[in-house]
């Protein structure tokens, strides 16, 4: 791929995060490198974006955010193919079994592993890239979840704090050097991930989530909700007295 506007989607079929890529290029046109575990599925995603407005290229990679040794090579890979790394969207992640207390704690280990542990990896290797540079935007998909532990979302929650920790921590860091940190907490996304829960008043898609990332973008934030009413929604949750917020069977 030709030098130019290069965007790197760590987690490449997540349907938010494909919609982000979408929206950066319909409003400048970009490249794209799509990085996931699933060659077939990332396929017919590149198919898709193939067919967008300033979608200049696109093509596909395997990575498996478990495989944490990997990503260093994976980071500099990817920069090779594109020709550099001007944007990374971190879009990895599980949601998991919901509730508190996991039924299954080998798989609430594994969503651990993999939105935290694997996720952290990849933004901290794709950081490093950027540092060196010292230039680049990092997108990262947090949740609102972050902001109040929830016995709905126990190990979904805090595996998205410990991401959302560190990603805020690393933009402070980086700012200096040129590297932008967005990070982005939406509230519930109707996509295949949730398809099997009731959405909530206030359900949103992934379309509205990316409009919303891809302005934020532009006007360099740091962090932002998707719907925006999530925030001063989520400051009075975070700081409403304990026995009352039990009370909501949240």
């Amino acid at each position: 791929m030709s030098a130019g506007r290069r965007v790197l989607l760590l987690g490449g079929t997540s349907e938010i995060g494909i919609a982000i890529a979408r929206e950066l290029c319909a409003r400048t046109p970009r490249e794209l490198l799509l990085a996931g575990r699933d060659l077939e599925a990332l396929e017919l995603a590149c198919a898709d974006l193939r067919r967008q407005p300033g979608v200049i290229a696109v093509d596909s990679a395997l990575i498996d955010a478990l495989d944490t040794t990997s990503h260093a090579g994976f980071i500099a890979s990817a920069a090779e193919r594109l020709g550099g790394i001007d944007v990374a969207i971190l879009a990895v992640g599980v949601l998991g079994e919901r509730g508190g207390q996991p039924q299954d704690v080998a798989a609430a280990l594994s969503v651990l592993e993999v939105n935290a542990v694997g996720a952290a990896s990849l933004l901290m290797r794709v950081c490093a890239y950027m540092k060196e540079q010292s230039a680049g935007q990092v997108i990262v998909l947090s949740s609102v979840a972050v902001e109040r532990p929830r016995r709905a979302l126990a190990t979904y929650g805090a595996s998205k704090a410990a991401l959302d920790a560190l990603a805020q921590a690393i933009g402070d860091d980086l700012r200096s050097r040129g590297v932008r940190m967005l990070v982005v907490r939406p509230g519930f996304v109707r996509t295949k991930m949730t398809a099997h829960l009731a959405p909530p008043p206030g359900a949103t898609d992934a379309s509205t989530v990316a409009r919303i990332t891809v302005d934020a973008v532009e006007r360099e934030a740091h962090t932002v909700w998707a719907p925006r009413w999530l925030r001063p929604a989520a400051a009075v949750a975070a700081h409403l007295p304990r026995t009352l917020f039990r009370r909501l069977s949240l």
